[in-house]
């Protein structure tokens, strides 16, 4: 088990439907790098009737460098917003080079992040939508001495859907939407991506405390 799993009242609840249940299931079983530090956290209960949500810290040399959330959304009766039953959410916060908060194609360039990763993890998906935003900080006054950092944040939601070609018994497998995430995570700290071929395989410091 990649993530760490925590017990919660209503995690697993008698009444959540088979299709959402087991959504998750698939969502839990992500294969996330190590440097991706995972677990279970509270999700919102009135943006839809069923949600289900993951937090991550992103490590390097020990340092915290970004840090996400995606939260997987489910309304039996359908969303109009949506087209579907179901929406993921993200969010993802990164430490960058300052010099970057200038480039006029960075915005740009951060959502093809996402769009990439979600493509190359054969997330099949619709109605993406979101919004890529620069911080930038300086220090002045008795924090005079402090270094001037800058941030990217990335939000963006999208539904997810069977691939074309699935047999129709198919289930929705959240899985890749969420190492489509992991790796939006690890691309925006500036994490040389994995080597085709070479399996992702996270140990024991990819995760808080011990899975299940």
């Amino acid at each position: 088990m990649v993530v760490r799993q925590e017990t919660r009242p209503g995690a697993g609840a008698a009444g959540e439907p088979p299709e959402f249940v087991a959504a998750v299931a698939t969502m839990r079983a992500a294969r996330l790098r190590p440097e991706i530090h995972c677990e279970e956290m509270p999700a919102p209960q009135r943006i839809a009737p069923f949600a289900a949500a993951l937090s991550a810290d992103v490590d390097v040399d020990g340092e915290e460098v970004g840090t996400g959330r995606i939260i997987l959304l489910h309304d039996p009766m359908g969303n109009d917003a949506w087209d579907g039953e179901f929406r993921c959410v993200a969010y993802a916060r990164a430490e960058i080079d300052v010099d970057l908060i200038t480039d006029p194609m960075l915005a740009a360039v951060g959502w093809s992040w996402l769009t990439d990763a979600l493509d190359a993890h054969g997330a099949s998906y619709i109605m993406a939508s979101g919004t890529v935003t620069r911080v930038a900080t300086e220090s002045f006054g008795g924090m005079a001495d402090d270094s001037a950092a800058a941030q990217l944040e990335i939000r963006a939601s999208w539904t997810p859907v069977l691939a074309t070609r699935a047999p129709a018994d198919a289930q929705l497998d959240i899985a890749p939407h969420v190492e489509a995430w992991g790796e939006l995570l690890c691309t925006a700290v500036g994490l040389p991506p994995v080597p085709d071929g070479v399996a992702v395989i996270p140990s024991r410091r990819g995760q808080r405390g011990s899975g299940t």
